[in-house]
């Protein structure tokens, strides 16, 4: 029989926060490539715009140093890190606005190539995902339509009728990130509309751009201005057979493989860009004075610094959680869907509170705040609305109970079971 001792040690060697020695050493080369390398070229660029020229000459960098396509397995190329890994790695990527495309790992292409890597042939692996691999070209996932709630994607719109060995796509999206220079789209169509459940109904569909009948509207404006999130448009699009990514009928199964690690990435990168706002409140904080004393003397102050510590370690904690049982393969939703709602809420609420703490200068075009602030805003929105979170959650918390007599299982998978 094991000593007391024994079981302790066991027990406590059982739950471990540290991370294995190779991802530290990956997430302090990327820390340094992102401060030292990116961030001065970010701001150069916001001063001269040559954006084009500044982030090329960073991905040649990115590649130089072994920091290109951290996603993926390493015979396509990239680094082989699982959700664990990436998680460190987009939380540093998100402390710098163009830090995620100079690696090659930023949205929405870094989903696709998941979605290509999972669903696709070969033939399509080398023709579609290959490309987006070497950075050759860009790409784009087209589901949101803006005559149906995008919340529900049973109820798409867009359709593809089956004529011979072809097929003839029409319909209408808008919100489809990247679109404006994609190569390529992965465009969801209902290809049968009687299907039972309704989940069957739609079929995604891999689309080149310079196809017939595929037009980009226009680039919607938005409270953060024009960020390249397209209105699109499909009249009589003809694809092959060969276009369908994966199964017929299984567009809304695809979609959700795909949004679930979506989801948990736009976190990750969030994290990141809390990080900065609160070091950036701090900053301000012990080095403004006020009335004899500096704005961190002040419990009003404090109070905001505690509350955003607070909030970002429970968020890193949720990520982590999450990224953990997505990596080894156990239910995950739940906990993707809380971390969703509490990290995008988190980063407004810390956003603002460092803008508040800046006073004017936060609020003016001066400081980087405003425009965060702008970008923040649609954090509640995208990969699924605030309320349609809470309503999975609350779900899920019945069904638990329903089940299990507790709710444990939907209040952290395996957490103090």
């Amino acid at each position: 029989m094991e000593s007391t001792e024994a079981l302790w040690n066991h027990r406590t060697m059982a739950l471990d926060f540290s991370f294995p020695e190779e991802v530290v050493e990956l997430r302090d080369r990327v820390r340094r490539f992102v401060e030292t390398e990116v961030r001065p070229v970010e701001e150069e660029c916001d001063r001269t715009g040559k954006w084009r020229e500044g982030i090329i000459a960073l991905r040649k960098k990115a590649r130089a140093e072994g920091l290109w396509n951290p996603h993926l397995p390493a015979g396509w190329g990239g680094m082989g890190l699982g959700p664990i890994g990436m998680a460190t790695v987009s939380a540093e990527c998100g402390r710098a606005r163009i830090a995620a495309f100079v690696l090659n790992c930023q949205a929405p292409d870094e989903g696709n190539m998941h979605t290509l890597l999972r669903f696709g042939t070969d033939e399509q692996k080398e023709k579609y995902l290959r490309p987006l691999t070497e950075g050759r070209v860009r790409s784009c996932f087209a589901m949101t339509e803006p005559e149906v709630a995008g919340s529900d994607p049973t109820g798409i719109q867009t359709h593809a009728l089956k004529e011979g060995d072809n097929w003839v796509i029409n319909g209408h999206k808008w919100f489809i990130s990247g679109a404006r220079g994609a190569k390529f789209a992965i465009v969801i169509a209902r290809t049968d509309p009687d299907a039972d459940p309704p989940q069957a109904r739609n079929t995604a569909f891999i689309v080149e751009t310079d196809t017939p009948g595929w037009s980009v509207v226009r680039d919607i404006e938005t409270m953060a201005g024009q960020h390249n999130h397209c209105e699109i448009t499909l009249e009589n699009v003809v694809v092959g057979d060969d276009a369908i990514l994966g199964e017929r009928g299984g567009g809304h199964l695809l979609g959700q493989a795909r949004l679930g690690p979506g989801r948990l990435a736009h976190c990750m990168r969030w994290l990141g860009t809390c990080e900065v706002a609160l070091e950036m409140m701090v900053e301000r904080s012990l080095n403004r004075e006020l009335h004899g004393g500096v704005l961190a003397d002040k419990q009003g102050i404090q109070w905001k610094i505690s509350d955003s510590a607070m909030e970002l370690y429970q968020g890193k904690l949720m990520v982590l959680h999450a990224a953990y049982l997505l990596e080894k393969g156990k239910p995950f939703k739940q906990e993707i869907s809380m971390a969703k709602y509490h990290v995008a809420n988190t980063l407004w609420r810390i956003l603002d509170r460092a803008i508040q703490v800046h006073g004017g200068l936060g609020y003016s075009s001066d400081s980087p705040l405003e425009k965060m602030m702008r970008q923040a805003r649609s954090a509640r929105l995208v990969d699924g609305a605030d309320e349609v979170h809470l309503s999975q959650i609350a779900r899920l918390v019945f069904e638990a109970y329903k089940r299990d007599g507790t709710t444990r299982s939907a209040t952290g998978y395996e957490l103090l079971y």
